[in-house]
């Protein structure tokens, strides 16, 4: 009886690798023969895989492999550069000063001396150009064997295997072989769990142990290649990107999903961030920080208008794969292998704009939606036509948009963002519904400006509310103009833009007073000097700023 509960067990789970894996490739897939003729004299080492597990008859590690190798198209590890305005490399060692603050001073008596200092992608090293039989083969056998063997890890798919288990790379960091050597490691984790088929209380393990050798650096900020696990072992820092692939070594070597989910802009502040994400076996989403945050204790800083996944898989629905090629592209939405995770860490609301486009070819220019971040509207997500197109205007669909946030449509013209004329920026409501904040330049009323940014505003002994103004700053005041009248029009000359309702200097802690405000709009504050972090704003009934 226990011998046919074995055998009915065995071909359940074929059932369930069978029925649930999403990925089919074959040697004459049109994927597989790109992969070849891209890996060029390497194209032997990617024989020897397929011919290895061939040759031992196990065909899922088959099919795993031909996953890795239809998908390995675009990872490589980047190196990049630093330079001077004559183009000639600039060296930084960011552990040769104590501090991010006196690393920023040196790197400010460089450019004194060699002027403004830029950094760019020097050299890409292509996996299928560079990457080992050797190393693949060692990848997937430990990766199966964590499958197999870790109690938490024998209720995934094949499907979520291959998505979240298999891959060998976090980012683009160099190729080292990391498998082992945290299998090894973490050998430990079951004996001291409590539920040992639970995913997350082995999580949370493992990065207590990481928290206690590994953490962020804000210094690493300016040491712009993703480090590999030698550098990381030896250094004991990094940051963000560093801390998500060291977590995402450590886990998936140990049988758990792990992986980087990142916003490309913060909504309501400067910057972007990675983090981690573990994905059960049911399909949900628990965020953590890796060598920081442990699963069920970990909250986003800021506010998302999007959340996308990295993935090893190409995602066929990516923007990069519906223009033509050569079209342009913001960086952060031209990869082939992202996808869309919005919906698992906020409430989300498809917007419909009617966009016209008269001016410029379909095919070419896609409508963007931009949110604010560090003085610039930056694309974060790209409109899908819906229906035919029409001469004049059509209906653009902006799918799963992070609702709360004031966003702008543009387009992406010459490595450059540009708000479309006619188009107010939007605050897409927690309801789902779009209130335009369209500035009325007839109606006018005096403003009482208290701060920049958000911050808990504190009332005096007389019960006056206390501003932060740095005293004998100047500050100017900004409104946004989308020059209403040319509504259904695009052009790509700047007519949209901030303008200015002119200074106030800050006295004590009074508040700033600027009349003659047009009211209903979307407004920025600024200093003299500023890094552009001040965040935009609108005026509530009470006359009080309401931040985004």
């Amino acid at each position: 009886m226990s011998r046919m509960s074995s055998i009915c067990s065995f071909f359940l789970i074929l059932f369930i690798v069978s029925n649930s894996f999403a990925f089919e490739y074959k040697l004459d897939s049109p994927e597989i023969i790109v992969a070849f003729e891209k890996a060029g004299d390497n194209a032997g080492e990617l024989q020897k895989v397929i011919d290895h597990y061939t040759a031992s008859g196990d065909s899922l590690k088959l099919e795993a492999t031909m996953f890795l190798l239809a998908n390995m198209e675009q990872h490589s590890y980047a190196t990049y550069r630093w330079f001077d305005t004559a183009n000639v490399d600039i060296t930084i060692d960011v552990l040769a000063y104590p501090s991010y603050d006196s690393l920023k001073i040196g790197m400010s008596e460089i450019e004194k001396i060699r002027g403004e200092l830029d950094y760019e992608k020097d050299t890409l090293l292509y996996d299928l150009e560079h990457i080992t039989s050797e190393f693949l083969i060692n990848q997937i056998d430990y990766a199966f064997l964590a499958w197999q063997e870790k109690p938490w890890a024998k209720n995934f798919d094949f499907t979520k295997f291959c998505r979240y288990i298999l891959p060998y790379r976090g980012s683009n960091e160099p190729l080292e072989e990391w498998r082992k050597y945290f299998y090894e490691k973490y050998a430990y984790i079951s004996d001291s769990m409590e539920n040992k088929s639970n995913p997350l209380e082995a999580a949370a393990l493992i990065n207590d142990d990481i928290k206690t050798w590994f953490g962020f650096d804000p210094r690493f900020y300016r040491h712009p290649t993703d480090q590999g696990l030698s550098e990381m072992i030896e250094n004991k820092l990094g940051r963000c990107e560093d801390m998500t692939n060291i977590t995402i070594y450590a886990m998936r070597a140990n049988g758990l999903a792990v992986t980087s989910d990142y916003t490309p802009y913060w909504a309501n502040s400067g910057n972007n961030h990675a983090w981690n994400a573990i994905v059960t076996a049911d399909g949900e989403v628990i965020p953590f920080m890796g060598a920081q945050a442990s699963p069920g204790n970990y909250k986003l800083s800021g506010k998302v208008g999007k959340v996308y996944r990295k993935t090893y898989d190409q995602q066929k629905d990516n923007l990069v794969f519906q223009v033509p090629e050569g079209t342009e592209i913001p960086p952060w939405l031209k990869g082939k292998n992202y996808m869309d995770v919005t919906a698992d860490y906020t409430d989300v609301a498809d917007v419909e704009l009617i966009i016209g486009q008269i001016q410029f070819k379909i095919d070419r220019f896609k409508p963007y939606l931009c949110v604010f971040n560090s003085g610039e509207w930056k694309a974060i997500h790209w409109g899908k036509q819906i229906g035919e197109t029409l001469s004049e205007e059509a209906i653009w669909s902006f799918t799963n948009m992070g609702t709360d946030v004031v966003y702008i449509p543009a387009v992406y013209l010459g490595k450059e963002v540009i708000p479309l004329s006619g188009y107010s920026p939007m605050l897409l409501n927690k309801d789902g519904s779009i209130e335009w904040l369209s500035i009325n330049k007839k109606k006018k009323k005096k403003l009482k400006l208290h701060s920049t940014t958000k911050r808990k505003l504190i009332k005096s002994t007389d019960g006056a509310i206390q501003s932060s103004f740095e005293n004998g700053k100047v500050y100017e005041l900004f409104y946004w103009d989308s020059d209403s009248d040319k509504y259904h029009t695009i052009t790509f000359e700047k007519k949209t833009g901030w303008n200015s309702l002119g200074t106030q200097t800050a006295v004590d802690d009074k508040p700033l007073v600027f009349k003659d405000v047009p009211t209903g709009g979307l407004y920025w504050l600024v200093v003299e000097g500023s890094n552009k972090e001040e965040r935009i704003f609108t005026i509530d009934k009470d006359g009080n700023q309401v931040w985004w």
